[in-house]
């Protein structure tokens, strides 16, 4: 027998006009659709007068459940995965499905939708040529720390989700390292009160530390600009010797008159004062 298909599907973050017309048609001929919550999930399927049973699939039975599904795939059953809003797999345990599915042979295919990360993006106004998506940040303290810190020197525009009840504690600890940067928080997408607030993320740390944040949010940070990247870079150089400097050069596997060069142009000097101050001859 062959086996069946999963079909990881997107459906509406928050408008429910927001679904196609291919996952609407999925709906109705998968054998089964794993939700990540049935109560959510079965509003959208009495919208469309579908059917289609359902059974839960979440973080905390996916060890279990997701065992089960694969089983009912080995015997032939289509199956539709679906999240509570958006694409199934993104910040989602979806993604432990769908390894566990090609572990097994099974065929994946996705049947695409709205993701908060990419309106999120778009509506921001930031640039979007190349973004990073963290998803939610870490609970434990050091890991968050760590993905802060990542954060901060990142050049790429970065997009966050966050629950509206820690959203002014990120923002303080985003505040710490890099309040002047740009950003947005968006929140309810493609709901009645969608709202997009713009500012630096003192600003928007200001703001909501007097308003209190309601919904679901996505923050949006401008990444580190190039001059910014640039005179950290040269005040790094700053913090070392020339002699410091020409020994990494060296050590990264130049020679020695490229890496004397290099110094020389990361220190933005002329190459003769560096050879002067390393007391070697020019050739």
């Amino acid at each position: 027998m062959d086996t069946g298909i999963l079909y990881v599907c997107g459906t509406p973050i928050g408008n429910m006009e927001d679904i196609t017309l291919r996952a609407l048609r999925i709906f109705k001929e998968a054998d089964l659709i794993a939700a990540e919550d049935t109560r959510q999930t079965v509003k959208l399927l009495n919208r469309y007068n579908i059917k289609t049973p359902l059974t839960s699939y979440h973080e905390h039975n996916k060890a279990a459940k997701g065992k089960a599904i694969v089983s009912m795939l080995k015997e032939g059953k289509n199956i539709a995965l679906v999240s509570d809003a958006g694409m199934p797999g993104i910040s989602d345990p979806g993604e432990d499905l769908i390894a566990l599915c090609y572990e097994e042979g099974i065929s994946v295919t996705a049947v695409p939708g709205p993701t908060a990360v990419a309106t999120a993006a778009v509506l921001s106004g930031m640039p979007t040529r190349s973004f990073v998506f963290e998803g939610f940040l870490p609970a434990n303290k050091k890991q968050r720390s760590e993905v802060i810190s990542r954060i901060e020197g990142e050049t790429r525009t970065v997009v966050l989700y966050e629950a509206p009840h820690h959203l002014t504690d990120t923002l303080g600890q985003l505040c710490k390292t890099m309040a002047d940067r740009p950003a947005a928080a968006v929140r309810e997408l493609t709901k009645k009160h969608e709202t997009v607030n713009r500012g630096t993320l003192s600003e928007l740390l200001e703001y909501f530390a007097q308003n209190e944040p309601k919904g679901e949010f996505v923050l949006v940070i401008g990444g580190k600009s190039a001059a910014e990247a640039e005179r950290e870079k040269i005040a790094g150089f700053e913090k070392m010797t020339v002699q410091e400097h020409y020994r990494c050069c060296l050590e990264s596997g130049m020679e020695p008159k490229e890496a004397m060069k290099q110094v020389a142009r990361d220190r933005g000097v002329g190459k003769r004062e560096i050879y002067k101050t390393l007391n070697i001859k020019e050739d």
